[in-house]
């Protein structure tokens, strides 16, 4: 009965979400926005992006993210300059410290896999992205 309470103990630790269960590399490649969640509850959901957001993490954990706007070709063409991009574990959580000439800011990372990014930033509003998917037509 022990042996069962010890491994039943081990599966339900080893089932809590952590930072280091995250695969950062599903982080690089194109994102478009699917919706906002207000600190307030609001939200807004996109239907249609006018751009994407471009992300490029190497294996030192750092890299960029910048604006794209794609067209019907699906060719990419930038709409802003690269912000710098750490992501570091902080607090438990992982976070991506953005840097720019201008600001520097940071969000939380709740959620990453291949199809989809869930962030919070400083004011408690959250950015949800799913994978973008080039049209094809």
């Amino acid at each position: 009965m022990k042996h069962i309470i010890v491994i039943l103990s081990l599966i339900i630790l080893s089932s809590c979400s952590k930072s280091s269960d995250i695969e950062i590399s599903n982080l690089n490649g194109y994102w478009e926005i699917e919706e906002v969640i207000k600190s307030d509850g609001t939200s807004h959901v996109y239907k249609i992006n006018e751009t994407v957001d471009f992300f490029e993490v190497n294996d030192s954990l750092s890299g960029y993210r910048q604006k794209m706007k794609t067209d019907a070709d699906n060719n990419y063409t930038p709409v802003t300059e690269q912000e710098h991009i750490k992501v570091i574990t902080e607090n438990d959580s992982l976070k991506v410290h953005y840097h720019t000439p201008f600001s520097d800011w940071k969000e939380t990372i709740l959620e990453l896999n291949n199809n989809r990014l869930k962030v919070v930033n400083q004011h408690q509003n959250v950015y949800i992205y799913k994978r973008y998917i080039p049209l094809n037509l």
